[in-house]
């Protein structure tokens, strides 16, 4: 149980192959004659056993044959029988190569796999490849230079190309995986599978597309938090919003929903083959992420600037020396040199000119990257000059990217930096694009460290009440809430909004509008008006009592003119917002095939399509999310002070978008919604109008399943008295628990510990720490038993300390039915009944997942943790695999 379920597949200790009378190649299909030759043109260190299945005796002789793997190149009609006998002989792992196999062969062959207990990839795949395994099980071409670089490809043809490519530029791989359109073994179980893999430092991606987006998004967020994961992604086309009936459903796109997706699960997106290698380069680079400023140090004006213009364009900043360093630096420097923007360091710039000027940007703390930038000159040697680089590439704490332009004269200055793993481009362009990756590779971290609960901090909305309104529209068989019902709607999630009433008559409309106050603004009121300006269903500004009157007739009339069948409600009137110098803004919601609800914000008015200003994000939303949401639209820069208008109220943006986020959490019928205008001024923000979709949602017993990444689940919170007096909380885990993590496994006794990782480690380390704390609470739960203790200072002032003193915690495995579970409880804490209630509360987590059997290994010499099994009612047995081991099971009963 300590290996990865895939281990038997990627790491196969012995292999069986299915792949005809590999000594008649006649007979053999093309892919079985291409697999025989990748298997067998380097020395693979674990056994090899080639069987044929029409061989007389290969059935008496399967008896002795034991395999990790079977790999399976035969035609389409034998694949089921070779899949039998890798069945008969306990192979773990399938590979199926074979090509032609329709959607209905490949559902029957992953019943077999099932039925056998074997992870099949394939078939119609390429297979894979583990360079430092001498592995080439794959007729992708000849084996991969080893390297910290892991592929993973949905297209076969690309993933030859980019093997052949790699060859000729000197990239390696741990592993090559081709995952055909029919695999068992998909994306997210590969990339959880190169998250823990030792070999693998980065991981690139090339994705056409997702069946399952909560899958997806669980296992490239683990990926994404233990090292960089890079993704190049086809099909950049509309979204499939078949009914678009808001502003947002017509112009949200489902390639920026990947885009919203990939940035929450702290991955890179990159647009072009080229770019898929040049950022896994760098971010695999011992540099850790960073922010947006990158100095530029060229010996020519021409280059820095085009550095410079790119630097702009892709919304990074140009990195400057203070005042001070520009003094400092002056000496070192020629007397052409400038250094007020770029670091111009001139034509007669050295090897010493250049390390100045980078030792001097390195010590800047404003300054996150520094590109140096080579043009080559009379008289200068840019050998000498990317030699002294690459002598004091260590010393430099940042990001240090280089750019010798050109081509035969810097030849031998590129391979010098690219031997110091210094990463160097062609054209300035490239390499602040590069940048551009490690710094959207930082933003895209902070993202993923965020774990909002379903419910902000701000005042509680009437759930209820919102819930009862949903399914009174929907008993009415009306899918489209009116005007009154959508505010209605917001002001149980105390989004502020104008006071709206409906008149039915002029006379009706005459009177509301008196008893508001002039001036106001009519609307229809209409469940088949999509965009009411659109068929003059709005009237702004209306001034009196007969206005309101001739207003209501004449829109009445132009309505039914130009919209016949709509069915008329009446009209509302509403007050004019007192807001002069507001700014408009729309805060919309769509749902995404297959990542589901996508919250949206951007400029708003009548424009809004043509505008087309909408930054995105995944629910749930907290107040970090909310304000980087905002900051990522255009109209964020007119929300600061802007022509005599003071700056908006910000804020309250923010918590309408937290409002919005606990709608989409709480009410799983929404599907699209259009909060527009918002108007936003220094006071505060007020929505103006506002129309909302809605459809039933499927029953299930679990909360949260149409969201693609599961909110903090905050309701999990309990606090219990202990034995001896006092109390102590259990609640899930938090990615900001890690410092308090790391202390309470630094404060285990050495016992504990290896009873624990059966390790003899210290502390975790860093991969291992990120990873136990950034979890997805889906496929995975882990709970804290914190306990806050008083103490004195050394001023002798009371201080209160919190440190954790257990941690609980499964792993569902692959079946999804069954997890695996482990459990630590302080040394100082043991014998209070820590343990059973963490283990109670993990059991009842599990059971509310829908699980129905944990289980765990246990060392045979751990009595008390075996006791403590036992008596919550766990069956212990030998483990077969490890005789230091017991495996105790426990069935949960779903109540």
């Amino acid at each position: 149980m300590d290996k990865h379920f895939l281990t038997s597949l990627f790491s196969p200790g012995s292999i069986a192959v299915f792949a005809g009378q590999t000594s008649d190649p006649e007979s053999q299909t093309p892919q079985a004659r291409a697999l025989h030759r990748a298997l067998t043109a380097q020395q693979y260190a674990g056994k090899l056993v080639f069987l044929d299945t029409h061989a007389s005796g290969t059935l008496a002789d399967l008896a002795t044959v034991h395999a990790d793997l079977a790999i399976i190149a035969l035609p389409p009609d034998e694949v089921a029988a070779a899949m039998e006998l890798a069945g008969r002989i306990k192979c773990r792992s399938a590979l199926v190569i074979s090509s032609g196999i329709d959607a209905a062969q490949a559902a029957e062959l992953h019943k077999m796999a099932s039925r056998d207990g074997i992870y099949l990839l394939g078939p119609n795949c390429l297979g894979f490849q583990r360079p430092h395994l001498q592995l080439n099980a794959s007729v992708a071409g000849p084996l991969g230079t080893p390297g910290p670089l892991a592929l993973v490809s949905q297209s076969g043809a690309l993933t030859s190309s980019i093997l052949d490519w790699a060859r000729k530029n000197a990239v390696g791989f741990s592993t090559v995986v081709s995952l055909g359109p029919n695999t068992a073994v998909d994306m997210a179980q590969v990339l959880d599978y190169l998250a823990s893999d030792a070999k693998t430092h980065s991981i690139v991606v090339y994705l056409e597309g997702i069946t399952n987006a909560r899958r997806f998004m669980s296992a490239l967020r683990a990926a994404a938090n233990a090292k960089p994961v890079v993704v190049l992604k086809a099909g950049r086309k509309p979204a499939s919003n078949h009914a678009a009936l808001t502003h947002s459903g017509a112009i949200v796109g489902s390639d920026e929903v990947f885009d919203a997706a990939l940035r929450r699960a702290g991955a890179v997106r990159v647009r072009s083959f080229v770019q898929l290698f040049s950022a896994a380069k760098c971010l695999a680079s011992r540099y850790k992420p960073v922010g947006r400023r990158l100095a530029i140090i060229t010996n020519g004006g021409g280059p820095g600037v085009l550095a410079a213009d790119w630097v702009s364009e892709i919304n990074l900043e140009l990195g400057r020396l203070s005042p001070q360093a520009i003094e400092a630096l002056k000496p070192a420097l020629s007397h052409l040199a400038t250094l007020s923007d770029l670091v111009d360091v001139s034509e007669e710039a050295g090897p010493e000119h250049y390390r100045a000027a980078i030792e001097a940007a390195s010590q800047a703390s404003q300054i996150d990257g520094i590109l140096v930038i080579y043009s080559p000159k009379v008289d200068r040697d840019g050998d000498a000059i990317a030699s002294a680089i690459a002598g004091f590439n260590r010393q430099v704490n940042k990001p240090l990217l280089t750019c010798w332009m050109g081509d035969a004269s810097v030849g031998d200055a590129r391979k010098i930096l690219n031997d110091a793993a210094i990463p160097t481009f062609r054209t300035p362009e490239a390499a602040v694009g590069a940048f551009g990756n490690i710094a959207s590779f930082y933003q895209n971290q902070l993202l993923l460290q965020q774990t909002p609960p379903p419910l902000s901090e701000l005042s509680r909305p009437d759930v209820e009440g919102a819930r009862l309104l949903i399914e009174s529209v929907l008993a009415e068989r009306r899918k489209v809430l009116t005007e009154m019902e959508s505010k209605a709607l917001l002001a149980a999630f105390h989004i502020p909004v104008t006071k709206t009433i409906l008149a039915r008559s002029p006379n009706e409309a005459m009177m509301i509008a008196t008893q508001l106050g002039f001036p106001v603004a009519l609307k229809i009121d209409s469940p088949d008006v999509s965009h009411k300006s659109d068929v003059q269903g709005v009237a702004l500004n209306v001034m009196n009592a007969m206005g309101v009157r001739d207003v209501y007739l004449e829109m009445i009339q132009n309505v039914k003119r130009l919209q016949p069948d709509a069915k008329i409600n009446g009209v509302t009137v509403q007050n004019m917002s007192n807001q002069t110098r507001g700014r408009e803004v729309c805060v919309g919601l769509v749902t995404d095939d297959p990542f589901g609800p996508v919250i949206t914000f951007g400029a708003g008015g009548t424009m809004i399509e043509l505008i087309n200003d909408r930054a995105m994000e995944l629910p749930p939303l907290n107040q970090f999310l909310a304000r980087r949401l905002i900051e990522r639209s255009r109209v964020a820069d007119t929300l600061g002070a802007w022509r005599g208008a003071r700056a908006a109220d910000v804020e309250s943006l923010e918590q309408i978008l937290l409002r919005v986020s606990e709608m989409v959490c709480e009410l799983p019928q929404l599907r699209e919604m259009d909060i527009n205008p918002i108007i936003v001024d220094e006071s505060g923000s007020l929505a103006v109008d506002a129309r909302i979709i809605i459809d039933n949602a499927a029953p299930s017993v679990r909360h949260y399943n149409h969201l693609a990444i599961l909110p903090y689940p905050s309701q999990h919170e309990q606090v219990f008295p202990m034995a001896g007096g006092g109390e102590y909380v259990v609640r899930p885990i938090h990615p900001d628990d890690a410092l308090m993590l790391q202390a309470f496994v630094r404060g285990l006794s050495p016992e504990s510990r290896y009873f624990r990782f059966v390790s003899s480690m210290q502390e975790l380390p860093a991969t291992m720490l990120s990873r136990f704390t950034l979890i997805d609470y889906d496929r995975e739960m882990a709970l804290v038993a914190l306990h806050a203790s008083t103490s004195l200072d050394e001023h002798g002032q009371s201080q209160q300390t919190t440190r954790v003193v257990g941690v609980s915690r499964y792993i569902t495995n692959p079946d999804r039915a069954s997890c695996e579970f482990s459990l630590v409880v302080a040394d100082d804490f043991k014998g209070q009944g820590l343990g059973s209630r963490l283990m109670l509360s993990i059991m009842d987590f599990a059971r509310e997942k829908g699980l129905t059997e944990i289980e765990g290994l246990v060392l045979a010499n751990n009595a008390n943790m075996l006791k403590l099994m036992r008596g919550l009612g766990f069956q212990v047995k030998a483990f077969p695999e490890d005789p230091d081991f017991k495996l105790v099971t426990h069935q949960l009963q779903l109540s």
